[in-house]
């Protein structure tokens, strides 16, 4: 899959872990560099080794204390890639995805998550139930770093991910694609298993502490939330947004 141009903040990041780098040679991402301590389990060496050695990728050893250097605070679990930035997609992309399986579109919209581990973890569910594509807006939301890489367990390298300068817009051009906007918020009347959802759809999560931005609420066609039966009245984000998933999942399982 093509994926537009890539992030403003540079041409080459690192990968950090085995299965985001395993997920990234996997993919055909271009990778110009693996380096990996030389007491790597052969768990973790061993198909790293025999994926680079079949795309002709040189790995270089090193003391563990190079790869702390590299990736500070991160587990790295004895292996760094250098690879080229990975591009983002355009929103036509993402319908054309859908087109090209023959399903109905299915979107996720992020309405300023701004936790890389919260991204991360949201891809690799959106990964995992056959979401189309992900958007994101460029300012105050976190984009495709090393820990949303890691996050996703390599999950971000197959996930095409959009991303916008205005959200509000964006979700005008989806309605005019045909898409219905399904917002997430605690105080709507309906809750998510009284709704239909097997239309072509797309999925407004909010901000981890204060949800969708008043215009983009307003945006939405309909607002669903989530049953609470304990003391608490929210989830975390990711958490609310795999749920969300997984019916949208079970909504359009076939008969």
């Amino acid at each position: 899959m093509s994926r537009g141009t890539g992030d403003e903040n540079g041409s080459e990041e690192l990968i950090v872990g085995k299965h985001p780098v395993l997920e990234a040679l996997r993919s055909g991402r271009e990778i110009n560099k693996i380096w990996m301590t030389d007491g790597s389990q052969k768990s973790i060496a061993g198909p790293i080794s025999a994926e680079a050695k079949k795309q002709g990728i040189v790995i270089q050893f090193v003391d563990k204390r190079k790869l702390d250097g590299m990736a500070p605070g991160m587990v790295h679990q004895g292996v760094v890639a250098q690879a080229a930035a990975l591009a983002y997609a355009s929103v036509e992309e993402l319908l054309e995805i859908a087109k090209q399986r023959g399903e109905t579109p299915f979107l996720l919209l992020l309405d300023e998550i701004e936790d890389p581990h919260n991204l991360g973890s949201i891809l690799r569910t959106a990964e995992c139930t056959g979401v189309h594509g992900v958007i994101i807006p460029k300012r105050r939301s976190a984009s495709l770093t090393a820990t949303v890489l890691k996050t996703s367990a390599g999950a971000a390298e197959h996930m095409a991910v959009a991303r916008v300068t205005n959200l509000a817009q964006t979700i005008d051009g989806l309605k005019d694609a045909g898409l219905w906007i399904a917002g997430t918020d605690v105080a709507a009347s309906d809750e998510v298993y009284d709704m239909k959802l097997d239309m072509p759809l797309a999925v407004v999560i909010g901000n981890e502490n204060k949800g969708m931005g008043r215009l983009i609420k307003d945006k939405c066609d309909f607002l669903v939330k989530l049953p609470m039966r304990g003391r608490l009245n929210s989830l975390n984000a990711s958490v609310a947004a795999g749920v969300l998933m997984y019916e949208v999942v079970r909504q359009r399982r076939p008969l």
